[in-house]
């Protein structure tokens, strides 16, 4: 006999896993899946500053990139499709996992369900289109989903506010870095459900739990254990970067009182090539080669060979800090 979906069984987690990054939780919709006796879940997370994008989506046609760094945003990659959005901790993130069937019609009955939730309290919410629940015509929940083993993984962004400085520069590539194919995200018109609503975004977590669930289930920290084995394989490069981890890249920049630098990598850093008029204090061809050569082009993995191995100390005029901004337009 079908299980119904709603009210769904509420997936309570230990304290401990508050605040982690969306990695973990998008990897605790996979542990649910596979792991949990058969019920249709449910839960809510909240994010530090994040972009996530879709499955299919190229990194830096999406976002920008050195926006993120620099402001400190997250930045990762779900399994399902669709596009990216930002969330900070003014967003309510809603994964629903639910038994295999037929997907429109959970889609559409999830998102009805939230969209009556946020009716009950006020919020005069619409189901428009497959995914997308708005306010007067202003988005203010995005959805999407994708299979996994024998159930649907049913995912949402709730708009409670939001930091519109931090989203507008995350969301907003920089032109003279996308590429010849593929074209940037459209940016949705969105509204806010503080304007509507007289409840803070705690309080409006709590009754999205009270009112789409009627039981619960447990994790503990040996399911702790088992999430964070999964939430590793998101933090792969060549996963988290899709196609444009395979492709060529390449960073060059003159460097007042140094010269110029060009690196370039395939993949893994195949090989530098350093060119300009700088004066060498060693030989600074080895030095970047022994530093660099191997590695994934990914900011921390740079950033601890640079500070391991000091290959600016064979330029004069080389700072660390200018040599880890520069590496950065690889990442």
């Amino acid at each position: 006999m079908k299980i119904p979906t709603f009210p769904a069984r509420f997936v309570e987690m230990p304290s401990s896993t508050e605040g982690k990054r969306a990695a973990f939780y998008l990897a605790a919709e996979e542990y649910v899946a596979r792991h949990l006796p058969a019920d249709n879940y449910l839960f809510t997370w909240q994010l530090s500053p994040t972009v996530v994008m879709g499955r299919n989506q190229v990194a830096h046609q999406e976002v920008d990139m050195d926006f993120c760094r620099a402001e400190g945003i997250d930045v990762i990659r779900r399994k399902s499709g669709g596009g990216c959005i930002f969330a900070d901790h003014n967003n309510i993130m809603v994964s629903l996992v639910a038994r295999a069937g037929a997907v429109e019609p959970l889609f559409r009955e999830y998102a009805e369900q939230v969209a009556a939730c946020l009716r009950s309290l006020g919020a005069p919410a619409q189901v428009e289109g497959r995914n997308d629940i708005t306010l007067e015509g202003r988005k203010i929940c995005g959805n999407a989903f994708y299979h996994l083993a024998d159930s649907n993984i049913v995912h949402g962004t709730m708009l409670y506010d939001t930091n519109q400085r931090l989203m507008a520069g995350a969301l907003t590539p920089d032109k003279s870095k996308l590429a010849a194919r593929g074209v940037a995200s459209v940016k949705s018109r969105v509204g806010f459900l503080k304007d509507y609503l007289s409840i803070g975004v705690a309080e409006l977590r709590q009754e999205l739990r009270s009112r789409l669930c009627d039981r619960t289930i447990r994790l503990t920290d040996d399911d702790v254990q088992y999430i964070k084995a999964i939430e590793a394989d998101y933090y792969d490069p060549e996963y988290l970067y899709g196609k444009a981890a395979r492709q060529d890249r390449s960073c060059g920049r003159r460097i007042p009182d140094c010269g110029h630098l060009h690196i370039l990598a395939l993949g893994k850093i195949e090989q530098v090539t350093l060119s300009g008029d700088y004066f060498e204090e060693s030989d600074a061809g080895q030095a970047f080669s022994d530093a660099l050569r191997g590695l994934e082009p990914d900011l921390p993995t740079l950033r601890d060979a640079v500070g391991r191995h000091h290959p600016e100390k064979s330029i004069r005029g080389l700072s660390e800090e200018a040599l880890l901004d520069l590496l950065a337009d690889l990442c």
